[in-house]
């Protein structure tokens, strides 16, 4: 699971991750948000990357948990920085790269150095103010735990599939590849929904 987007915790004794995760929300909105606003070339990107890196060290993430974590993005940003080349010229699609890549790798860090349980507590803390205007905060809560716990096991769904046909020789097809995945995607669904029900959460 190291290497799937959201599906790792390292557990380390380091300043990161003793900082209150209900304080983890406002810094990375500030870095992303402020990031965002302050760069305007591409040493500002390198800039805001540097300091993103710091943070995986003083966190004590391994270099390949880091990666694994934060490669799958690449893709993207490379297929976006090409267009925003072609449109808007090199210096401001690397700002653009660079700076989104930056805010992608703080918000892994904050996975990376926060268990679920407190995540899952610091959302809730943050909303409970709304909860007089009728908000449904235990309801939104829990849909924000279940999206971060279903997005890697989709995929690992995704990669077992892929596995298996390619351990059977299989070539790929889109039929052979999509009918397990949804065959198993609806099997989770169904069990969470049961599992949900028996615990009153559908009242």
């Amino acid at each position: 699971m190291n290497s799937i987007p959201l599906g790792f915790y390292v557990d380390k004794q380091t300043v990161v991750h003793s900082f209150p995760a209900l304080w983890k929300f406002p810094v990375l909105l500030i870095f992303i948000i402020g990031g965002s606003i302050a760069a305007s070339t591409p040493i500002h990107g390198l800039i805001l990357v540097g300091i993103a890196v710091v943070f995986y060290v003083l966190a004590k993430i391994p270099l390949k948990v880091a990666w694994d974590q934060c490669w799958p993005v690449l893709p993207i940003l490379l297929l976006l920085g090409a267009f925003q080349w072609w449109q808007r010229g090199f210096d401001f699609a690397a700002t653009t790269v660079l700076t989104l890549f930056s805010a992608v790798m703080a918000a892994m860090l904050l996975t990376l150095t926060t268990r679920l349980e407190a995540l899952m507590d610091a959302v809730e803390r943050m909303l409970q103010p709304f909860s007089r205007f009728g908000l449904p905060v235990e309801t939104i809560t829990l849909a924000i735990s279940l999206t971060i716990r279903l997005i890697p096991l989709q995929l690992a769904t995704v990669r077992e599939v892929l596995d298996a046909r390619k351990a059977r020789g299989a070539g790929f097809s889109i039929a052979a590849f999509g009918t397990p995945v949804l065959i198993r995607s609806i099997k989770r669904a169904r069990n969470i929904g049961d599992a949900l029900l028996a615990r009153g959460a559908g009242d």
